[in-house]
């Protein structure tokens, strides 16, 4: 390859800071399942954090280790903190499997999944009825949700179905919550995801 080639290739693969599109797509979608708990997300008061893009996937970096980051050359550089998501080739923002300790941490709508169906949503099935432990009042429907265990382990995240006073007279193969990441992605996706 010649210089500018290189150079060229070097500019997209830079870790850099957020567009203020990309910012706004980013927090629109952290906002669907944090909800006001965003500004606690941002303005954290143990240590501050930045989002930073590189290959179209947004992370969560503490602001020291960005810091410390500078030392190491751009090429070199595979990722640094907490990967929350990527941007679709379409531009749209989309959140990974790998958020969903931080989301978990500060999500104001939660599901709990009964024992029974824990697996069953680990293999990318929607939350039915049956399998409904418990759900956050004042639930919306289309509101984001993180699914928890009911030893509150977080399974993964999706889109409530109903909102909390539908789910009270749904019938029990209705769906609950739409299923959109699980932590049973890390094995199902393996070479996608590293």
């Amino acid at each position: 390859k010649d210089r500018s080639e290189r150079g060229s290739w070097r500019r997209t693969c830079a870790m850099r800071p957020l567009t203020e599109e990309e910012t706004k797509a980013v927090f629109e979608k952290l906002h669907k399942f944090v909800g006001k708990n965003l500004k606690a997300l941002v303005d954290r008061k143990d240590e501050p954090h930045c989002l930073r893009l590189q290959k179209n996937r947004v992370f969560y970096v503490r602001d020291s280790l960005m810091r410390r980051a500078t030392n190491v050359s751009r090429d070199k550089l595979v990722a640094l903190g907490v990967c929350l998501g990527k941007f679709t080739h379409s531009g749209k923002f989309r959140l990974t499997v790998s958020c969903l300790d931080t989301i978990a941490q500060y999500a104001t709508h939660k599901v709990w999944v009964k024992p029974s169906s824990e697996m069953g949503f680990l293999y990318g099935n929607h939350v039915t009825k049956v399998g409904l432990g418990r759900i956050t009042e004042n639930t919306t429907q289309n509101q984001g949700v993180v699914i928890f265990s009911m030893a509150d382990i977080p399974l993964g995240f999706g889109v409530a179905a109903k909102s909390t006073q539908d789910c009270r007279k749904l019938d029990p193969g209705g769906i609950v919550a739409y299923h959109q990441s699980d932590v049973g992605e890390y094995l199902r996706n393996e070479e996608e995801i590293g």
